[in-house]
């Protein structure tokens, strides 16, 4: 199974912070910092940083440029077919890091259709 049980967020309480615990996993900052930083590049860009283009001009600053999906997957495949790498993966409604392979999530979300993806390039 590629699924890892994972939540940073410091409450460890499950809440609607996808795209603060999949950012804090692909880069390795803590949930804390991430939350600020995604907060402040929401407030330069008048809106909320949930919205999928203010994350995505986040992740594209930190050197993680974005794809979109060739072959309709879910994120359970999508991570059995990227054994390496460090990824972001979007679903529209969701957001979950891939890391060597496994998916870090606060719940088991491989089911969900992946659209669109960032990778850490190097």
């Amino acid at each position: 199974m590629s699924y890892t049980r994972n939540n940073p967020n410091p409450c460890c309480i499950l809440t609607p912070d996808c795209v603060v615990r999949a950012v804090a996993h692909a880069t390795g900052k803590s949930w804390d910092r991430i939350y600020t930083e995604l907060s402040v590049q929401g407030f330069e860009m008048c809106t909320p940083f949930v919205v999928n283009s203010v994350w995505g001009a986040y992740l594209d600053e930190q050197g993680f440029p974005s794809y979109d999906i060739a072959r309709a997957c879910s994120v359970r495949e999508f991570a059995e077919q990227h054994p390496n790498g460090v990824y972001i993966l979007g679903t529209g409604t969701h957001a979950v890091a891939v890391i060597s392979g496994r998916y870090l999530d606060a719940w088991d979300s491989g089911d969900e259709q992946v659209l669109y993806y960032y990778i850490l390039e190097d």
